[in-house]
């Protein structure tokens, strides 16, 4: 799993990539929890979401949002956080011409961050929205939510209110034309500290119908 550093809108950005043998594998950007609450991409819930990924066959990038690790720059708010993330994107997209799709993912803040990139990348073909912030973030851009999705969440989550996130979920699940998942995991916090295990395996479920549905298609 190389370290790889690409440049961003602020500086340059640390990462760690997983290429598939693959060629025309599809990709995978894995975007990390809040910079300010010691959010970095070694993160064990980001983790777990890369390496599902990487199981199911993707090419992953997870990285450091500016100002954490190696990356430079400073915590912007949001606003260079996305920017950061379509620098990701275009790196990986740039290392894999030849791909076959593109998916986003996050934890928490990296979860808004995520899904505002899929609003502005039309080429995003999928999400995995772990346990988005939906009491402590807008998301009302989504309107409509352009791809299907999957979107995980704790029932015994501390900070972000498991009816919250449903009723984001329900929203989404009501539009046309795509079809979005919502999985609650029973007793699992914040930070899926003992769910880790339950955490990857539904991740893993899902692409892997996912991906039978898209090569029918």
């Amino acid at each position: 799993m190389p370290d790889v550093i690409f440049n961003g809108p602020d500086g340059r950005l640390e990462g760690r990539y997983h290429p598939s043998a693959d060629s025309s594998a599809p990709l995978a950007l894995v975007l990390h929890p809040h910079p300010q609450y010691g959010g970095t991409m070694n993160n064990k819930v980001v983790f777990t979401i890369f390496h599902a990924f990487a199981r199911r066959g993707f090419s992953v990038l997870r990285f450091n949002f500016r100002g954490v690790g190696r990356s430079q720059g400073v915590y912007d708010g949001g606003p260079g956080e996305l920017a950061d993330a379509a620098a990701a994107l275009d790196w990986m997209q740039a290392m894999n011409t030849n791909a076959s799709a593109c998916w986003i993912s996050g934890f928490s803040f990296g979860a808004w961050i995520g899904m505002q990139l899929l609003m502005r990348r039309p080429e995003l073909a999928g999400f995995i929205s772990v346990a988005p912030p939906a009491s402590l973030f807008d998301f009302t851009f989504l309107a409509p939510c352009p791809s299907s999705g999957l979107i995980i969440h704790g029932t015994a989550d501390q900070l972000v209110a498991e009816a919250d996130v449903q009723k984001l979920a329900n929203r989404l699940a009501n539009q046309r034309d795509i079809t979005v998942e919502y999985r609650p995991i029973k007793g699992a916090s914040h930070f899926f500290e003992k769910e880790q295990e339950v955490l990857g395996a539904t991740i893993e479920d899902y692409l892997k119908r996912a991906l039978l549905t898209a090569k029918a298609s």
